[in-house]
């Protein structure tokens, strides 16, 4: 059964990293419990999110929302250059207002069943001139250079949310041409709390158990089992989050039975839901 890492924890409203690799063979999907901008710079890579794989060109920015399962694929072995940007749920949910919704970007992505925004001119845009400023001030030893990055980052993030809403830029879509495997993970997205036995998910698509298996597997690199089970555990977290009991958020996420859930939990992170909190301060990001 194929395993979904959760890959890094955020301590901040945002972090930021300009990587340059090559070499780097094949990487495994993975889930973050904060949002994830990526702006691709050079690299022949695809980039795979929930079963849908985009082909990336240089400028290309890749969204990527809390739990959702991902990675990026690699088709030789050149330079893989890309600036990623991690966002913390909480800071995007303290600026989504009518006037201010710093969201919009993912928001729209989502709408238009995509996850990469292709910008017409990147080079010559605000959006690169923001990240830019932005990379260029990190680590600075300058007078109140924590303060001065939140603001070039808000001020980047205003840019991204305009530049997502103008005439200037274009959604990208999947290149996998199927439509079936896609609507069974909006179908098991939408209903984590109903039975999602391979059994009923079969008789609802009208597929043999043997090919929904073999067909989910091929075309997004994880099996049914452990996909539902990585996006109820990301569920489960969000209502502990929220502040509900241990006991609450595993009935209302999907878990058949508390100690289901316990498992499950502890396998993906390694730790119980209580110590979770202890045991991510001795991880590093």
């Amino acid at each position: 059964m194929a395993e979904y890492n959760k890959k890094g924890y955020l301590y901040s409203n945002f972090k930021i990293f300009h990587l340059k690799d090559s070499n780097l063979g094949e990487i495994d999907f993975h889930y973050h419990d904060f949002h994830k901008v990526l702006i691709h710079l050079s690299g022949n890579a695809s980039y795979s999110i929930e079963g849908q794989n985009f082909d990336l060109q240089a400028g290309d920015i890749v969204f990527v929302n809390a739990g959702e399962v991902h990675r990026p694929i690699f088709h030789d072995n050149s330079v893989y250059e890309r600036i990623i940007i991690y966002i913390s749920k909480e800071f995007l949910a303290e600026y989504t207002r009518d006037d201010n919704d710093l969201s919009l970007c993912f928001k729209n992505a989502m709408e238009k069943n995509s996850h990469v925004l292709r910008l017409h001119s990147f080079k010559n845009s605000k959006v690169a001139a923001s990240i830019g400023q932005l990379i260029n001030n990190l680590g600075k030893d300058a007078y109140a250079n924590e303060l001065f990055m939140q603001v070039l980052f808000l001020e980047f993030m205003v840019e991204l949310n305009r530049a997502a809403i103008s005439n200037e830029v274009e959604y990208i879509s999947t290149n996998y041409a199927g439509t079936k495997i896609n609507s069974i993970i909006q179908y098991i997205n939408e209903n984590l709390t109903s039975d999602l036995s391979v059994d009923s998910l079969s008789e609802k698509f009208f597929l043999s158990r043997y090919y929904l298996m073999h067909t989910f597997k091929a075309e997004t690199g994880y099996t049914i089992g452990n996909y539902i089970t990585i996006k109820r555990l990301s569920l489960a977290q969000s209502y502990i989050d929220a502040g509900l009991s241990i006991v609450e958020a595993s009935q209302q996420s999907g878990f058949g039975t508390y100690s289901t859930f316990l498992r499950a939990y502890k396998k993906t992170y390694g730790t119980s839901p209580r110590k979770k909190a202890e045991s991510q301060a001795s991880l590093s990001f």
